[in-house]
């Protein structure tokens, strides 16, 4: 089993940057798929950025591309979401998860769901003012 251990969310206007970490125990991360979700007051829980095991490939959100980024580190077991240019409707918890990566590539689809993850953290506040 893995456990999941978000940081790094905070208050920052509009325009500023965080870094998110997600730190992982229990399990190396080398052997899972890792993403990023978020979810805003009274809205649902969507995808904002994931990479493979591999760390070969990255998938992003339209909203967010070209300005977040995600990383990870097999060494310190832990996954980042760099966050630049940050906006007010970035607003929002921000979840890490896991699921254990495979050696085929699956769907876009399947990266960006959050059905497909096993592992969870208990989530970060971000909050950007304007």
């Amino acid at each position: 089993q893995v456990q999941l251990v978000e940081s790094g969310g905070g208050l920052v206007q509009a325009g500023g940057s965080l870094r998110l970490s997600c730190a992982a125990s229990g399990r190396t991360l080398s052997n899972y798929d890792m993403g990023w979700f978020r979810q805003a007051p009274g809205k649902a829980r969507e995808f904002v950025a994931a990479i493979r095991w591999s760390s070969a490939i990255s998938y992003y959100a339209d909203s967010v591309k070209g300005r977040f980024t995600i990383s990870k580190d097999n060494a310190k077991n832990t996954v980042y979401l760099q966050m630049n240019s940050l906006k007010p409707e970035d607003t929002a918890v921000y979840y890490c998860a896991a699921v254990v990566g495979t050696d085929y590539a699956r769907s876009y689809y399947y990266y960006t769901s959050a059905g497909s993850y096993d592992h969870w953290g208990q989530g970060t506040q971000v909050t950007v003012s304007s």
